[in-house]
């Protein structure tokens, strides 16, 4: 029951922290707080000293408070209206040139969410002080220590939203995009390439061992992996995984294999280290990274795009990515403590991962004679790279001929085709 109870709390962290409100609620509260920290200062000594040594900082007129104060709070909830109102049309506008998959990641930019969590967090600040504005003596007020720190907040927001013009308009820019998209699929595969340093044999076989079938639906996002080596450990028990992440799991499909004897209890616990939810994540998963740039390079090709110099970037990225693919084997697999008892999660085949890149490309691409060589360019490079399975070349040759195939039926210039020909027998 315990066990149960944390797994849901590490899919519930995992939930939190990836939210587009987790940093705006974050900062919003933290300024809440220090609001009722500095009005709750005894005495009001940061004001006397402010008072005495630089008294032009202080604003002793309780009515001029109110008003710069209102004035700020105003102007930064319409600062806020008018900056994701445009956050709204250039994420519309990426949706029609780009790709609809790439708006979570569009939305949930960090720097995004850390601007609207100043804003809001100024706005509750300059609302606490506000309410705390008194007249004293119907001269001096209290808290001026605090009024000052509302109009720093407020300048502080000023220069927040000409960040986030910068930001927005580099931001949606398609090379930015696709970069990110890259550096985030990057880094899980060098997470991935340094684990395969330490190789540790797969599961030998598998086929006599107890299923355990899903209770639920819904995209499998990975494993809580320290909770089911300590599962693994506990019940001297292998463990094999059967979807690879980010596919879309039925009720009753078969997800876990394992080979030693457990009762319905168990079989709950062991279930419940395996994380669902609605959506794919990247730094989770570098096949929905491929997948994406190779989304945006079908939408650059549409009739109604037309845009093939996207398309020649994105193969440029996934160039390098398929590389760092090649060094990774067939299966992630990792050791319990004990050094007996091992936990095997699946991945998507190479063979797979790369038919699948190159079917969109080869059915809006293969009658453009340069998205056609820059594939085959492509291959030359990765017939080169180091591979972690021998089977790796044989796949590149086999995929390589299915290309050759579309380009003599469909590019239709002699010359183009002989070119593309000549350079495939060189490959």
């Amino acid at each position: 029951m315990f066990q149960k109870i944390k797994n849901k709390v590490y899919a519930l962290y995992l939930d939190i922290i990836s939210s587009i409100a987790f940093y705006p609620t974050l900062i919003t509260f933290s300024m809440f707080m220090l609001a009722l920290a500095l009005l709750s200062w005894e005495d009001n000594d940061a004001t006397k000293w402010l008072i005495e040594r630089h008294p032009y900082f202080v604003i002793t007129n309780a009515d001029t408070a109110r008003t710069i104060l209102g004035a700020l709070i105003g102007g930064i909830i319409s600062l806020t209206v008018f900056s994701f109102s445009m956050v709204m049309v250039l994420l519309n506008q990426a949706s029609s040139n780009f790709s609809p998959r790439l708006l979570p990641g569009l939305i949930s930019d960090k720097r995004n969410q850390i601007v609207l969590g100043i804003y809001l967090g100024t706005i509750i600040f300059n609302i606490m002080i506000l309410m705390s504005v008194l007249p004293n003596d119907e001269e001096n007020i209290l808290n001026g220590f605090c009024v000052l720190i509302g109009i720093v907040f407020g300048v502080i927001s000023l220069s927040m939203f000409v960040f986030f013009i910068h930001t927005i308009s580099t931001g949606i820019q398609i090379n930015n995009i696709i970069d990110k998209i890259y550096n985030q699929t990057k880094k899980r595969l060098n997470f991935l390439i340094e684990k395969e340093r330490n190789h540790t044999d797969r599961i030998e076989s598998s086929e006599d061992w107890n299923t355990l079938h899903s209770d639920q639906s819904g995209y499998y996002q990975g494993v809580n992996l320290e909770g089911l080596l300590t599962f693994a450990q506990k019940h001297t028990m292998n463990i094999l995984i059967i979807p690879v992440k980010g596919q879309y799991i039925l009720n009753r499909k078969p997800i876990i294999k394992y080979d030693q004897q457990l009762d319905q209890e168990l079989e709950k616990e062991l279930a419940g280290f395996l994380i669902f939810s609605t959506t794919n994540n990247v730094e989770e998963n570098y096949v929905m990274g491929i997948k994406q740039i190779t989304e945006v390079a079908v939408k650059a090709m549409s009739p109604g795009i037309n845009d093939p110099g996207t398309a020649v970037i994105t193969i440029d990225y996934l160039t390098e990515l398929l590389s760092m693919r090649m060094q990774i084997d067939e299966s992630e697999v990792y050791i319990c403590k004990d050094e007996n008892h091992k936990v095997e999660l699946q991945t998507v085949d190479f063979d797979d991962l790369l038919y699948q890149c190159l079917a969109a490309y080869r059915q809006y691409s293969k009658h453009d004679m340069i998205i056609m060589e820059k594939i085959v360019r492509m291959f030359k490079y990765l017939m080169k790279q180091e591979y972690a399975n021998e089977a790796y070349p044989e796949i590149l040759s086999r995929q390589l001929q299915v290309l050759k195939a579309d380009i003599q039926s469909c590019i239709e210039n002699q010359f183009d085709k002989e070119k593309l020909l000549t350079l495939i027998d060189k490959v």
